[in-house]
């Protein structure tokens, strides 16, 4: 999946696949993670938050399945 690089302390790029609603999160320490069934909005907001981590901490991070690749 291709990702977007955001500016973030937490998060280095963001990637989302709009059909299989799975958004892919590379984080500054290294890991990157699948997140399913995640809404279209959900990413558009990620995007267009002030604070892409915070809104992954507040929005994401405990409210979807994920798995680390």
């Amino acid at each position: 999946m291709k990702r977007k690089s955001v500016e973030s302390s937490n998060l280095a790029s963001v990637g989302y696949d709009a059909k299989g609603q799975i958004l892919e999160i590379e984080f500054n320490h290294g890991g990157v993670y699948q997140y399913f069934d995640v809404p279209q909005v959900v990413y558009d907001e990620l995007m267009d938050a002030g604070s892409h981590g915070r809104y992954f901490v507040h929005n994401i991070k405990n409210d979807y399945e994920y798995v680390k690749l």
